[in-house]
C-alpha cells in the first residue's frame, strides 16, 4: 500500500505534532522525562546485545529477514552512492546494501549503542563484510556529518526508540544531498483487525517469556511490545515525515501492517 503525504497544513499537522511529543515522553507505556529516555533505551540494548540477532530470528520466526530484503528491494541501491544506515545496530541493513552493490557502496553505519556496534563489527569481520563499513558511535538526533553528505539515509527498527523523532527527520533532511532517498522500516499497526487479539497475545505474553528464556531479560521485550503500540500508525508517521522537508512520502505495509516501510526524497 502506498499513500502520499499531505502538505496542505491540514488538521493532521497537529495530530503528528502530538504524536511526536507523546513519544518523547514515553518509555513503552511508562511516562518518563524526555531527558531520561535515551538512557533507558540504551539500557535495553546493552542488556540484549549479546542475543539480539538470535532473538530477532526467534521472535519473528525469521520474517524480519524478508522485511529487510523488501526494504533493500525498494531502496534499489546504486553502487556509486554514499549510504548512511542510522541506528544500524549489528549491521543487517548495511550488509544487505553491500551485497546488493557488490561491495562498491560507500557505507557508514551509525548507532548510539557501542555494545551493539561492537557485536556487529565482530560479526562482520568474522563473515568478511565488516571491513567495508565505517562504524560510528553517534546520536541519530545530532549526526556528526556535514550537510548534504549522503545519497541514501536508511533506518530500520530504530526510529521508534529515539526521544525526538522530529530531530531525526530534520537530520535526515540535512545530511541528504538533493535527490537523496530516505527509507525507514519500522513496526507499525495491523491493517487486519481480525488478527489483533492473536497479535496482542503473542506480543504481551509469548514475546516477554521468550526474552526471559533466551536473553534472560523479560522487561526489555515488554518494552518492545509497548513501544510498538505507542508508535504512530502508518498515515500519521507519513505525515510526520512530510513536515520536515522530505517529499513524495509514501509507505508500504508488510505482513498485514505488522511492519511498514516509509519512503521519501530530498528534492
Amino acid at each position: 500500500m502506498t499513500s502520499s503525504a499531505s502538505r496542505d497544513g491540514s488538521p493532521g499537522d497537529s495530530v503528528t505534532g502530538d504524536a511526536a511529543t507523546r513519544l518523547a515522553g514515553s518509555f513503552g507505556f511508562r511516562d518518563v522525562a524526555p531527558d531520561t529516555k535515551s538512557g533507558l533505551v540504551r539500557g535495553v540494548f546493552d542488556s540484549v546485545a549479546g542475543r539480539y540477532d538470535l532473538m530477532n530470528d526467534l521472535m519473528s520466526l525469521g520474517v524480519h529477514r524478508f522485511w529487510k530484503a523488501a526494504m533493500i528491494d525498494w531502496l534499489a541501491p546504486q553502487p556509486a552512492g554514499r549510504f548512511l544506515d542510522v541506528a544500524g545496530g549489528t549491521g543487517d541493513i548495511a550488509r544487505l546494501i553491500l551485497e546488493r552493490t557488490d561491495h562498491r557502496a560507500e557505507m557508514t553505519l551509525l548507532d548510539i549503542n557501542a555494545m551493539m556496534l561492537d557485536r556487529g563489527r565482530s560479526r562482520g569481520l568474522d563473515e568478511g563484510w565488516g571491513r567495508d563499513i565505517s562504524w560510528v558511535v553517534g546520536d541519530a538526533e545530532a549526526l556528526p556529518f556535514a550537510p548534504a553528505s549522503f545519497d541514501y539515509f536508511t533506518i530500520a527498527f530504530g526510529i521508534r526508540n529515539v526521544t525526538h523523532i522530529d530531530n531525526v527527520l530534520a537530520e535526515a533532511y540535512r545530511v541528504l544531498r538533493p535527490g537523496g532517498r530516505f527509507l525507514c522500516l519500522e513496526f507499525s499497526h495491523l491493517a487486519l483487525p481480525m488478527l489483533q487479539r492473536a497479535y496482542d497475545t503473542y506480543s504481551f505474553s509469548v514475546l516477554p517469556r521468550l526474552g526471559q528464556w533466551v536473553a534472560g531479560d523479560r522487561e526489555s521485550y515488554v518494552y518492545l511490545a509497548e513501544s510498538i503500540r505507542r508508535f504512530p500508525d502508518q498515515a500519521t508517521f507519513r505525515d510526520l515525515i512530510g513536515r520536515h522537508g522530505l517529499d513524495q512520502v509514501s509507505f508500504r505495509n508488510l505482513s498485514g501492517g505488522i511492519a511498514a516501510i516509509h519512503s521519501a526524497w530530498r528534492l
